[in-house]
């Protein structure tokens, strides 16, 4: 690009909004016009130039692209460094897509604060974007962990009834993981003698430290994913959060978890990946299976989404661990795909919540009736999430199936169990909202989606069919980055083995 930096232009364009906006000033309601439309400008801004990331970024390459490296803290040998391969590029544009989504999404829903929400979504903005940017362990934290404080504003200030309880808990649970992989940054800093990650891939850590450095990370990602059983924050700070903070939650703040099992966990600790992935398999496939018997058994539309996402999530973990390209690249386009159409199901809870104010399954029913535009658009994200082939929830599953089949046979086959737990589910809530007798009613009345709802819909449908029906778009791309990754993780463990046979051999001799 010239020299230009786009990346940090990317991350921190948001923040010119945020100062605008807090820069206003006359009654309530026109800061609160001003602050929407400042908002949506300034994400749309955003999303344009990481359009230009995308357009210039070459698919051929494994290489880290964009690279910008400045000296940061002096003397520490800490630095400002920031770059994307083709592992990390998509999800920085998920996230630049989805905020002006919600911001749409936002329009009328939200009424109090009006300019501290549109002010908390541009700096989360900038966290999402940046964590997925960095490639210094210490920044890399500090965009990882400040995207708490912005979230645990949203679900806490305009949240549900019990908002404070979830938004409590989501930052505890979310808090006490990082604490320990804070810990484990330390202890790589101090090993490799700098923050660089890229330094820190090539290292070869000893077997005991990759131990130890594996679990505080695991402890770290496993609450972000959410894995079981440390998932039970998720399901509360959906239910509890706005419609908008369920989209950013379920399609962005997620995959932080994932990314970072293959930004580190996989390429740094060889080794311990190794000797643990019998235990993520393990919790990956009781992921799968219990929480989607779980959300057969729900009755509020946002818990039956929030646990259907804990069983998407374990086909990530399960694909990440399988160490295979099929398996691997299957797991990223899984988490592009949940990003897409986990989002859009929490969107579309939200047309009727806004309507009706209940997310009470039982409430509804023969929608299709008065709702016609908003049952189609249901029906695309249902099959979606079904995996219906032709859709993107078809790809990342049947890769994750593949590469799983390859690592353990049985694995892929308790895995797949999940799949037809996830039509049972979702097919049932389908049906009981949208077919049936219109009864009620204060059903009698409701109207269909608006200009509005069907602008934020359309780009999500879009990318649905597009990830579904040509997947080698988004597959290409990230080909070289994940043969890279299985090249260094092969590299690392060779050269473990090999440092250990000399000490073997002199043991052998030494009798």
């Amino acid at each position: 690009m010239g020299g230009f930096p786009i990346l940090t232009v990317t991350t921190f364009l948001p923040l010119a909004g945020v100062v605008f906006i807090l820069l206003q000033r006359g009654d309530d309601a026109t800061v609160a016009r001003v602050s929407r439309w400042a908002a949506l400008w300034t994400s749309l801004a955003t999303f344009l130039l990481s359009l230009f990331i995308w357009a210039g970024f070459d698919p051929s390459s494994a290489k880290f692209q964009f690279v910008e490296k400045v000296n940061w803290l002096q003397g520490f040998n800490i630095n400002y460094y920031m770059g994307v391969d083709g592992i990390s590029v998509f999800f920085v544009l998920l996230s630049t897509l989805l905020t002006p989504l919600c911001i749409l999404a936002s329009w009328e829903a939200v009424h109090a604060r009006v300019r501290e929400y549109m002010v908390a979504f541009l700096v989360l903005e900038t966290l999402m974007v940046g964590t997925f940017c960095a490639l210094d362990l210490v920044l890399f934290y500090i965009f990882f962990e400040s995207v708490l404080i912005p979230m645990f504003l949203i679900i806490g200030v305009w949240g549900g009834p019990r908002r404070v309880y979830s938004a409590f808990k989501f930052f505890l649970y979310t808090l006490l993981g990082s604490v320990l992989m804070l810990l484990a940054i330390l202890a790589i800093y101090r090993e490799v003698g700098n923050a660089d990650i890229p330094a820190a891939m090539a290292h070869g850590f000893s077997k005991g430290m990759q131990t130890w450095l594996w679990l505080a990370f695991f402890a770290s990602f496993a609450v972000k994913v959410p894995m079981w059983p440390v998932h039970t924050w998720l399901p509360d700070a959906h239910v509890e959060a706005p419609t908008a903070g369920s989209v950013i939650l379920a399609g962005v703040l997620l995959k932080m978890g994932g990314y970072g099992f293959l930004r580190f966990s996989l390429p740094m600790f060889p080794d311990a990946t190794i000797y643990f992935t019998p235990l993520v398999y393990t919790l990956s496939i009781v992921a799968i299976i219990y929480t989607s018997l779980v959300a057969l058994a729900q009755e509020d539309m946002k818990k039956l989404i929030a646990y259907s996402s804990v069983a998407h999530m374990g086909f990530v973990t399960l694909g990440t661990f399988t160490l295979t390209m099929q398996g691997i690249q299957g797991a990223i386009f899984q988490m592009l795909s949940h990003g897409v159409v986990s989002a859009a199901l929490f969107l579309v809870v939200g047309v009727v919540y806004d309507r009706m104010h209940t997310r009470e399954i039982a409430r509804y029913g023969g929608l299709v009736e008065r709702m016609p535009k908003y049952a189609l658009v249901f029906m695309v994200f249902m099959l979606a999430s079904v995996g219906l082939p032709g859709t993107s929830g078809f790809v990342g599953e049947f890769l994750v199936l593949v590469g799983s089949f390859q690592a353990n046979t049985w694995v892929c086959f308790l895995a797949a169990t999940g799949v037809i737990l996830g039509a049972a589910y979702m097919l049932v809530l389908y049906r009981r909202v949208i077919f049936g007798t219109l009864v009620r009613a204060d059903l009698k009345s409701i109207l269909d989606m608006n200009m509005r709802e069907i602008a934020v819909f359309a780009p999500l449908i879009l990318l649905v069919f597009w990830m579904g029906v040509f997947p080698n778009s988004f597959l290409k791309p990230t080909e070289p980055a994940v043969a890279e990754l299985i090249r260094k993780f092969n590299t690392q463990r060779t050269a473990a083995i090999v440092e250990m046979m000399p000490a073997a051999g002199a043991t052998e001799a030494r009798p």
